[in-house]
């Protein structure tokens, strides 16, 4: 195009000055114009490639630090995840935290700088641990710590660090979080300017006593109240809480008032659970008011405590984005399915296959199939698309239901398109590319409109808690029928306490755990032993 602007040299002498001004004003007009098109062009390319999804968040600004549960001093690069997820992919949470939380994690996120690893206070700390010292009448100082140590599968991993961290924001102790596994593969560090992670060389998790961390271990609370071995005139400078689907009353307990007027004044806490404690923390006289304050809306617990902890790391949100792009994004609307056998001989189910079809067509979430002879029917328009998102250790689930919607048409004209992201056959818990497909799974489930999840499931608590959503949990089949009815939706979204205590604290000794707050009720898929935190209506 160039030549098009050249002027030869003896028609341009030719010109009047006015001309001349004329001409080069002209030229260099066009010449601005056209390389800010290009600019422009160019940048619309970029922000188009990098994500599709930007035009919408610029119509539709979203709320980055999550009403304030996060805090603004982390670099975006390093954990992609903290602030897109909810930013680009979600309508924004209806459920705001309270300002008290806020303020709260704020607190926190300064205690556990002045109190974390690489600090001062931490090394005299793990120093004191050699010393074997009564703190009966030591002050501890504002230092003090609970370091959780990491077990059983992920969904079980991901409910504890979320009640573990809840206790230490109530006794304000500094939560450290047991590094010898993959945590560091799958999540972000939560906290800015400082780690979670427990030090490697930490002492009490070199294993030279003659015991591991469970019931017979020698500073186990449990063991201890049980064999009257501990008082306010024998404080340990370290204790274990031990709770497991195996534990006693004694090591359920240990967060009633009258414990806690021992266990606070121990510097060190270790603690494995493999459930989510948190519904019991509300027995306790003291944290009930300040429990009220975080969370005016009860059944949102682990919902913001979720968000402002897990942060997927960047190879884990890439697992992410690359399916829900290429299998959920374009949808008029999406199904989650979170499948999961818990027998011994778990596998493919025909049962459990018609469970699923029945529960989804009867409460509405996919449609029924059409007659053979209405087939014809619908083709006058552009169907809307439906995308199921179905997680299981066994691909034959979702290969059913993708041939039930491929074979025949549905009722009412809408294209089901079913997806499984992976189909592994076998749990392989600390295997760091099984974990991270894991979480990557569950993130996407969070993401779908509706969710129906299997009854006892950890995975799908995690996942519908995360996204705020009230699930359809499937009954437990027995033996190899159906249940009837399927189904049952929930009027909570909070996760389950699988094996709570029997009765509540103190006053409450006496009296069935699940009667004690209208709040606190029996879980929809756990009836005669867990527990579940609802909101009051």
């Amino acid at each position: 195009m160039y030549h098009k602007f050249q002027i030869s040299g003896k028609v341009f002498m030719a010109f009047g000055l006015k001309m001349k001004i004329l001409i080069t004003v002209l030229f260099s007009c066009v010449l601005i114009w056209s390389t800010m098109l290009l600019s422009s062009s160019n940048n619309n390319f970029k922000d188009h490639f990098l994500d599709d999804t930007t035009s919408d968040s610029k119509e539709t600004p979203r709320d980055t630090l999550l009403g304030g549960l996060l805090t603004a001093d982390f670099d975006e690069g390093s954990c992609l995840s903290r602030y897109h997820k909810s930013f680009l992919y979600r309508q924004p949470s209806p459920y705001k935290p309270s300002e008290y939380l806020v303020s709260k994690l704020r607190s926190y996120e300064r205690l556990h700088k002045r109190c974390g690893p690489d600090t001062n206070a931490y090394k005299k700390a793990t120093e004191n641990l050699v010393r074997d010292e009564n703190y009966a009448s030591k002050s501890v100082g504002e230092c003090r710590y609970i370091a959780w140590v990491a077990g059983y599968g992920l969904g079980n991993r991901m409910l504890t660090l979320a009640s573990v961290f809840l206790y230490a924001l109530l006794t304000e102790r500094i939560i450290l979080v047991d590094n010898r596994k993959d945590v560091n593969d799958i999540l972000c560090e939560p906290f800015p300017g400082t780690s979670w992670l427990l030090p490697l060389d930490f002492p009490l998790m070199n294993y030279t006593y003659a015991y591991s961390y469970n019931k017979e271990y020698p500073r186990c609370y449990g063991t201890m109240v049980k064999n009257n071995t501990i008082n306010s005139t024998s404080i340990p400078h370290h204790l274990y809480l031990h709770n497991l689907h195996d534990s006693r009353d004694e090591d359920k307990m240990f967060f009633c008032e009258k414990d806690q007027s021992l266990i606070n004044k121990v510097p060190w806490l270790i603690i494995q659970a493999n459930v989510y404690f948190v519904p019991s923390l509300w027995f306790n006289p003291t944290f009930q008011p300040e429990l009220m304050k975080l969370f005016p809306q009860k059944d949102t617990v682990f919902h913001h405590l979720a968000r402002y902890l897990f942060h997927p790391t960047n190879q884990v949100w890439g697992m992410i984005t690359r399916h829900y792009h290429a299998h959920l994004a374009r949808a008029d609307e999406t199904l989650g399915i979170q499948i999961r056998v818990f027998r011994k001989d778990a596998g493919y189910f025909q049962h459990v296959m018609d469970q699923i079809v029945s529960c989804t067509q009867r409460e509405k979430l996919l449609p029924e199939l059409a007659a053979q002879e209405e087939t014809q029917a619908n083709m006058t328009y552009t169907p809307k698309v439906k995308a199921v998102l179905v997680t299981s250790l066994y691909p034959e689930y979702s290969d059913n239901l993708k041939n039930i919607f491929w074979e025949r048409p549905s009722s009412t004209g809408e294209i089901i398109e079913v997806s499984q992201p992976s189909g592994e056959r076998v749990q392989q818990t600390d295997k760091k590319l099984h974990d991270q497909k894991a979480l990557a799974e569950m993130y996407l489930l969070s993401l779908t409109d509706n969710i129906v999840t299997s009854a006892w499931s950890t995975f799908g608590y995690v996942s519908y808690s995360i996204g705020g959503l009230k699930p359809w949990l499937l009954h437990t089949p027995r033996g190899n029928k159906t249940p009837d009815p399927p189904c049952v939706r929930s009027t909570s979204m909070e996760p389950c306490y699988l094996t709570p205590p029997s009765h509540g604290c103190d006053a409450d000794w006496g009296k069935n755990s699940g009667k004690i707050f209208p709040f606190v009720k029996s879980c929809e898929d756990v009836v005669y032993s867990g527990l579940k935190l609802h909101d009051e209506l």
